[in-house]
């Protein structure tokens, strides 16, 4: 059975758990028929796809929205393009699902293009090919606005100073729910304040606490509704499917502070998109981190701890099985690691014993804790007693770039210098019912696609 078949033996041809899994055939380029210029061929995929970040003014050191800006730039563009580095979309484009409701990846034949232009001596073209400048919203826009508008209601964290020169701090307000009758979310997005809190936050996390009598309280009651790191976007879930509020429900929120040479004051907040009042979608999505570093004791307080042991100078391996207890859904996947993370790979292990991967990074950028949210006919569909298996390669060496110093042993921890490894994964549990049904369904697409290439 070729790879490809073997991918689609497990997700699916089409329907609630198709993949289209990309392992050959890259775009051509009108490139061999007429020369590559900025103006005509260039622009374009930079507006597209650079300068939400890459303009004055937002995050990225520098502007790529002119000419003039960006010709400097051309040999590092074609080398961060080359390996995929930017725009950054790391997933392994050999394995596992290959269609996402957010993918911002160039095309084989885009990357040839900005190629073929920098190798011709970049050149400008004909002004007149140029395409207008593209219009952007304001700084504090919310991604999710351009998908879903501006979102039902924003909550607050309460703000936070941190010092020029200090330890990392983990900042714990709370903050209430503004619903006064139950509701449901149908997307989530968080972030800092500011651009200037965006420097000082490693990292944040959002915990729905309300009472919810009779639910367990891992799938109930205390369960995280959203995690912000680096390059994090939003969680858009499924048709049909969300997130419970309930009123006098609480955020608890944990912001993971370092300092960086300035004093900077900023909060974290968190955009909020509603269901239509007395719209309740069937299927209610929990947000689950999956482990690569092992469990460790815990503490006195109960904080969860984990193990990691990353000797100096080496490259090291982490791995975890978490078994489903429920027939489920998996909608996206956001590996999260730290300075020494390299790779995480997602494996599903069904219960008749066969193993396929599910997502795969090769090349993890701890500047960009990028959300893989899978199509809707792509998320993967998998059996009560699947063994969700995360595996994390770790690089304390001088090669891995970002690496502050190889000669420490690193082991688990919350701060920056620290290490972890997991898997933040929307997870949206079905009955027996359902998963027979459509595991049936997909048997008889597997008939009809095999007869026809019989044929």
């Amino acid at each position: 059975m070729t790879a490809t078949r073997r991918v689609q033996h497990l997700f699916g041809i089409a329907g609630f758990f198709g993949v289209a899994v990309s392992l050959s055939g890259a775009e051509t380029s009108n490139a061999s028929v007429r020369p590559v210029t900025f103006a005509r061929d260039v622009a374009p995929i930079l507006q597209e796809h650079c300068q939400e970040c890459h303009r004055k003014g937002s995050m990225a050191p520098m502007s790529l929205v002119t000419y003039e800006e960006a010709r400097p730039w051309a040999k590092a563009i074609r080398e961060q393009v080359i390996k995929r580095q930017m725009p950054p979309w790391h997933i392994d484009r050999t394995v596992g699902v290959q269609q996402f409701k957010n993918d911002m990846s160039l095309s084989d034949g885009q990357v040839n293009t900005i190629v073929q232009w920098v190798e011709s001596g970049a050149p400008l073209g004909d002004l007149k090919d140029m395409p207008p400048p593209k219009q952007w919203g304001a700084e504090n826009e919310w991604k999710a606005a351009k998908v879903l508008g501006q979102p039902d209601f924003v909550i607050k964290s309460d703000a936070y100073t941190m010092p020029a020169h200090a330890q990392d701090v983990f900042w714990r307000p709370t903050s209430s729910v503004p619903v006064t009758e139950a509701r449901w979310a149908r997307a989530v997005e968080m972030r800092p304040g500011t651009l200037a809190g965006r420097r000082i936050t490693h990292h944040a996390t959002a915990t729905l606490v309300q009472e919810e009598p009779g639910v367990d309280s891992s799938l109930g009651g205390r369960g995280l509704l959203m995690e912000w790191a680096i390059g994090k976007g939003y969680d858009l879930f499924r048709p049909n499917t969300g997130k419970l509020l309930l009123p006098g429900s609480q955020i608890s929120w944990e912001l993971h502070l370092h300092s960086v040479g300035e004093e900077i004051r900023d909060n974290v907040e968190l955009g909020v998109w509603l269901y239509p009042k007395g719209q309740e979608p069937k299927y209610r999505t929990f947000l689950t981190a999956f482990h690569a570093d092992l469990p460790g004791k815990p503490t006195a307080t109960n904080r969860t701890t984990r193990r990691l042991d990353i000797p100096p100078n080496s490259v090291v391996e982490s791995q975890y099985d978490t078994v489903l207890k429920q027939n489920a859904i998996i909608e996206n996947f956001q590996p999260h690691m730290h300075l020494r993370g390299r790779a995480m790979t997602v494996e599903a292990i069904l219960p008749d014993g066969s193993k396929q991967i599910v997502s795969s990074i090769k090349r993890f950028n701890f500047n960009w804790m990028t959300n893989y949210i899978y199509a809707d006919d792509a998320a993967p569909v998998l059996p009560k007693g699947t063994i969700i298996r995360v595996t994390a390669q770790f690089d304390n060496t001088s090669n891995h770039v970002g690496n502050p110093d190889p000669n420490q042993w690193v082991g688990f921890g919350e701060r920056t210098v620290d290490e972890m490894s997991h898997a933040w994964m929307n997870v949206t549990y079905i009955s027996d019912e359902e998963y027979t049904t459509w595991a049936a369904a997909q048997k008889q697409k597997r008939q009809t696609a095999d007869a026809s290439l019989r044929r």
